[in-house]
């Protein structure tokens, strides 16, 4: 699915039909939902940074 169908496809839906998405990540060996981190760890989730290693390599 391209970024445009996402997007097409997030203008469609009513908000009836919009439900919660569960985010999940992996914490030292262990994949958690976000949900279930405490406040302090929340922050540190919101201040990581994502890089696409493709591009390091040379």
């Amino acid at each position: 699915m391209t970024q445009h169908d996402q997007q097409s496809t997030r203008s469609t839906l009513a908000p009836e039909e919009r439900t919660r998405c569960e985010v999940w990540t992996r914490v030292m060996g262990y994949f958690r939902p976000v949900s279930a981190f405490n406040v302090g760890k929340q922050g540190e989730f919101e201040e990581r940074v994502h890089f696409d290693e493709s591009r390091t390599r040379h």
